[in-house]
């Protein structure tokens, strides 16, 4: 019995190695910061009002494969649940196709072996997919860990993976001597960044749970979609098992002269993507998690600078170095991100970082730790483009 494509967890990491190459290890950049992280923690700490974790997580210097398999680790619960929604869907229909066809035909001896035909074909075919979609998730991961200078690795739907602090040394060093500043301090401010985050995930201790529950009900929404693919094909066609129709040229032609085709590759251009993909009840929901993520990322860039100043006399020059790396990628990387929805990202820092800069500026860092007590209280999409409007919502003047 053929079941849907799984992927191929080990041809996702050969193909990341091979894309991201092999720079020199650089692990030896992180021996001056070591014993540094937990004076960094407890800055973050006072500085944030968040309570500091009972053990911080150590900081691990990794090369790109380590951080390739770190990050396919954590995907990977993500990935399956939805692959084993999808098996399921196909199970069930084959099971209905099996039954259809006993009762149908009458020759069930004659069916069985067409049936176990089907099934081998459908084995291949599937484990070619899993190999294909392996190397598909490679080659975005190994594309990543190119440019990806450190991490607060959290496994968001499997709370007994424990968090990683990782340091992409490699890119480190790259970026130091592409931009011409200290390396040291560098990996000090990185480690800044991510420290931060894990303050920012112990002391809103209802975090973690809280996105997991998001990035559930989104799956949740998305195996509905794909559930619903099988009755997409209308209901006549009882033998076929009721899989997607190939679209009539004539509809195509007849959308492309009416302008819809246009439409949708126009919003294609503008990075509607995954939009489009989710449709529009569910992409309220990824705004949502959008918001969440703008204010971790972005109060993580506003503390870096803020504790930074206290111990890295370069800072100003850091801050300008890292702003123009983010403004000066090339167009391959700016095609991917825009597929990926990768540009959500870099405006998350950008967003999130105007508006707790701006709450501070009104009301002083005690009152940017209330968006951490509670769900409730973080701040929405209209409030990260008006802090004011969140400031008045927690009954803080502007």
């Amino acid at each position: 019995m053929g079941v849907a494509p799984t992927i191929d967890w080990n041809t996702a990491q050969r193909i990341g190695e091979l894309i991201a190459g092999s720079p020199p290890y650089g692990g030896e950049l992180t021996r001056s910061i070591e014993p540094l992280a937990h004076d960094f923690a407890r800055r973050v700490g006072d500085y944030t009002g968040l309570e500091l974790p009972a053990e911080l997580p150590p900081l691990e210097a990794v090369d790109r494969p380590g951080w390739i398999a770190a990050n396919l680790q954590t995907m990977r619960p993500l990935l399956d649940a939805l692959t084993e929604s999808v098996a399921k869907e196909d199970e069930d229909g084959a099971g209905d196709d099996r039954k259809a066809g006993r009762q149908g035909d009458g020759a069930p001896h004659r069916r069985s072996r067409a049936g176990a035909a089907q099934d081998l074909l459908s084995d291949s075919l599937n484990a070619a997919s899993g190999h294909l979609l392996g190397a598909q998730l490679g080659a975005v991961t190994g594309l990543l860990s190119q440019r990806v200078l450190g991490q607060y690795d959290v496994s968001l739907l499997d709370s007994a993976t424990p968090p990683r602090l990782l340091l992409l040394t490699p890119n480190l060093a790259a970026a130091a001597r592409n931009l011409h500043v200290d390396r040291d301090e560098l990996v000090a401010w990185v480690a800044i960044h991510e420290i931060t985050h894990a303050v920012q995930f112990s002391g809103a201790p209802w975090l973690r749970e809280h996105l997991g529950a998001m990035i559930r009900e989104l799956l949740e929404g998305l195996q509905v979609s794909l559930a619903g693919r099988s009755s997409a094909g209308g209901g006549s066609d009882a033998g076929s098992g009721g899989g997607a129709h190939l679209p009539d040229p004539r509809e195509l032609l007849a959308r492309a002269r009416s302008g819809e085709l246009r439409e949708l590759l126009e919003r294609a251009r503008r990075g509607e993507l995954l939009r489009m993909t989710l449709g529009e009840d569910r992409w309220q929901l990824v705004e949502r998690m959008q918001s969440a993520m703008s204010l971790i990322e972005g109060h993580a860039e506003h503390t870096m600078d803020a504790v930074g100043a206290e111990v890295l006399p370069s800072l100003p020059r850091l801050r300008a170095a890292m702003t123009r790396r983010r403004e000066a990628r090339g167009l391959p990387w700016r095609v991917l991100e825009r597929l990926l929805g990768l540009e959500l990202k870099l405006r998350q820092y950008e967003v999130g970082r105007r508006f707790c800069d701006a709450v501070v500026q009104a009301a002083g860092p005690e009152t940017l730790a209330v968006a951490w007590r509670s769900p409730a209280e973080l701040p929405t999409a209209a409030e990260l483009a008006e802090p004011s409007r969140w400031l008045k919502r927690v009954s803080v003047p502007a």
